[in-house]
This record gives C-alpha cells, structure tokens and sequence, in this order.
C-alpha cells in the first residue's frame, strides 16, 4: 500500500481544492480518480485503515456522513442511483491504507446493464439471474 505513516497520507493531508464539506469526525473529499461525476469519499480525520479501528462514536457517525454526501450529490448531480463501497485491506483492493467510503453515483444508461453492482468484482459469480 501507499503510505507508511499518516506523515505520508494523502488523506490525512487532503488537497483543499477537493474539500466538499467536513463533518464533525470525517471529511466528504471529491474522489482524484472517479468512476463517474460527483464520485465522492466519505474520510475520517484520524488515520485508521478499517472501520473495526474507529471509535464507537465515529461508527455511529459514519453512515449520516454518507448520507450527507448523498445529499449534496442529489442536489448537485440527481443521480439515479448509487454504489457505496469500502475496499478494505490489500486482498480487498485498498490502495491507501486510510479508511475511505465510496460514495459512487450512477445514472440510467451508464452502464448497459448495471444489475448486479459490486458483485461484478468477480465478473464470474456476477451474473446471477440468468
């Protein structure tokens, strides 16, 4: 993974430019990398790697701070939908070892058949209503 020590995390020193809101435990940061327009990341300020590392009031927290990132992005992109996400750990596909949720949105027709959402990260188990 990236970074060694919060020293050298790009979340713990995020691009001020990319700040969309800051909440009392995490920060709602416009992804350097999106899938599609608006992808947002809901980060916690201290640098824990996994949700089993924050504190009980930063778990209660997080779930309303995905939801006011929904909010914003209703407001600014009306997506149809969304996939939220967490990759955790490097068999889970986490590149920077700082905790950070996937606030993706989606809209009809950006995908020819988007049934089955992150199932498709084994395409050969995705598909499983046919």
């Amino acid at each position: 993974m990236e970074c060694a020590t919060s020293a050298e995390c790009p979340f713990c020193h995020p691009e001020s430019t990319r700040v969309i809101a800051r909440h009392p435990h995490f920060l709602l940061y416009q992804d350097g990398f999106p899938v599609s327009p608006g992808h947002t990341l809901v980060i916690p300020y201290r640098h824990v790697a996994t949700i089993a590392e924050l504190t009980a009031d930063e778990q209660a927290a997080l779930f309303p701070a995905v939801l006011a990132a929904q909010k914003l992005l209703n407001e600014s992109h009306r997506p149809d939908g969304y996939n939220i996400g967490i990759n955790q750990g490097v068999a889970g596909g986490q590149t920077v070892p700082h905790l950070h949720i996937h606030v993706i949105p989606r809209c009809h027709g950006d995908q020819m058949d988007p049934r089955g959402g992150v199932r498709w990260i084994f395409p050969e188990k995705a598909d499983y209503w046919s």
